[in-house]
This record gives structure tokens, sequence and C-alpha cells, in this order.
């Protein structure tokens, strides 16, 4: 199974997809849709993220399962340490083993409920994302990757603080780090430079997610944990009731940011999809990341 490190290590950049569970067989049909219509594109590697109940890791452990066995693209798994003793997650990561999955995603994971609330470990469980990547690597030859977040984890005391915890995920056998939303390119680039001043190489990858719509403006803005930037929603805000308008500027400003970062030398950008292909490939074609065939 090729590893995600492998797929970035190219000629030229590259693209990731990331997917959600499906809730039912309605959600199934769309996501294998999604997941169809982008296979043709060669993505360097798509995910399938890991919710906190246990249908949605369900869904989670069956369509991964599936994308390996089924599809020509490189899977990786999500996982988090939500609710799971270490002997679950030595079961699930050996069944992801089982199936030709061998790229992880280690996560902490958000407290059920409420993704600001107290943290608590099972009894039996980890308590930090460190822990997990070790966990993962001590039961195979696995690509492990970690989260990161441009304008600090909600639970960091500040940046330098961040900054820290991060490098130590990546010193404990991390590959690579996926930065969550954010806004403009610099806030990326301020993040891989931090991370570099600390003597670490791992390799950095932003997180983008097409703004098609008021909702997922919103939803970037929730999932970032920072304001907007005036310029971004003066040139959004007053297209708000005409959809095409706002999908069509939404769709440039997704466009230059990946353009810009690109420019800078990033290896790779990861879409959220929300499930659904058209805009990350309208995207990934006006940047030039698809092969000829596509």
């Amino acid at each position: 199974m090729t590893s995600v490190i492998e797929r970035l290590r190219g000629d030229t950049p590259a693209f990731s997809v990331e997917f959600f569970p499906p809730r039912d067989e309605a959600d199934e049909a769309i996501l294998w849709r999604s997941i169809r219509e982008l296979e043709p594109f060669d993505p360097a590697y798509m995910s399938i993220t890991y919710g906190a109940g246990g249908s949605s890791r369900d869904g989670t452990i069956r369509n991964i399962a599936r994308a390996a066995t089924e599809t020509t693209l490189v899977p990786m798994a999500h996982l988090t340490a939500v609710d799971h003793s270490v002997a679950e997650l030595r079961n699930v990561i050996g069944w992801y083993a089982a199936v030709g999955v061998r790229n992880i995603l280690a996560l902490r994971g958000d407290p059920p409920g409420d993704v600001y609330g107290d943290w608590v470990a099972h009894p039996q469980g980890l308590t930090y994302a460190e822990e997990l990547v070790e966990l993962v690597r001590s039961l195979g030859d696995f690509c492990v990757g970690v989260s990161a977040f441009p304008y600090g984890h909600p639970r960091s005391a500040n940046l330098e603080a961040d900054t820290h915890f991060l490098v130590r995920k990546l010193r404990a056998g991390a590959d690579f780090a996926i930065a969550q939303l954010f806004f403009e390119p610099e806030d990326f680039l301020r993040l891989r430079d931090r991370v570099a001043a600390t003597g670490c190489e791992a390799v950095m990858i932003p997180g983008i997610m097409p703004l098609t719509t008021p909702r997922t403006l919103r939803t970037t803005i929730k999932l970032s944990g920072a304001s907007a930037p005036r310029s971004l929603l003066d040139r959004l805000e007053p297209l708000a009731g005409d959809a095409k308008a706002f999908r069509a500027e939404g769709i440039d400003v997704v466009t230059e940011l990946g353009e810009r970062l690109l420019a800078e030398g990033v290896p790779n950008l990861h879409f959220y999809t929300f499930n659904r292909s058209k805009a990350t490939r309208e995207v990934v074609n006006r940047l030039g990341l698809v092969p000829a065939r596509a």
C-alpha cells in the first residue's frame, strides 16, 4: 500500500480530499458518487473522518475499507482516542492494517456533544494525540499524520505553546500535519515557518474548503476558531442573496488562496469536500492539479 508521504514526494504539487462517514444509505450513495467522480482526478490520497458516535465510526471503517479494496485511491483512515480503550484502539488499527490501510491520521478528538467541553479520557484510554501517534507507530509500518491549527488550538495558551505541542506530536512519529481551516495564505505560511524554526522538517499541508454558499463560509469561520478578515467578508457577504454570484466569487477566493500556497512551495492542498465533488473538481482544474486523462 502506497503511503501518503510517498505520494507527496512527486515532482509536481498534488491535492487530496476528505469525506465524512455517511449517516444512512442515501448518504452513502452520495459519498460514493463523489468518490467515483474524484477518482479519475488522481488525488494524492483520500480520507474519511472518524466521529465520536459508534455508527459514525462504523461508517468510517466500512467505507475506508471499501476505498482500499474497490478503488485506485490511496486511503487514509482517521482515528481518535475518544471513548476508546487502548485495547479497542489496537483492534481498530489492526483491522485497518488487515484491509490494506497503512495511512492513519491520529487525532485526540473532541469531547462528544461539545467540542469545547472538558476532555475526559477513557479510563483505559489515551489523553493526548502524541500517545496515539506512538501507539500506531508501535503496531506496524504505518504512515501517520496529525492535525495542526494555524490560529492555535482553542486550548493552547498561545501560539508558542501550540507550536511546542504540535512539534511533540510530529517528533513522536508523525510524518505530516494537516492544518485546520484558515482564511489567508499567510495564516498557514506562518504556521509552517513556526514549525520549521524548531528544526522539525515534517510536511505541513493546508486544509481548504470551497466557499460555495453562505453556510460553508459560516462553517469555515466556526471550524477555524478565528474571525474572518474584513476583506473576505466584503467580497462575499454582499452576494449572500445571489447563490450563483456567491458561488462564483467563493470559488475565485479559494482558487486565489491555492495559487498563493502553491507558489510558496506547498506540496499538497487538502480539500474538505462535504461529500460533494463538483466545487473541488473546479478548483483543482483551475489550479492545474489534475492529470491530463481527467
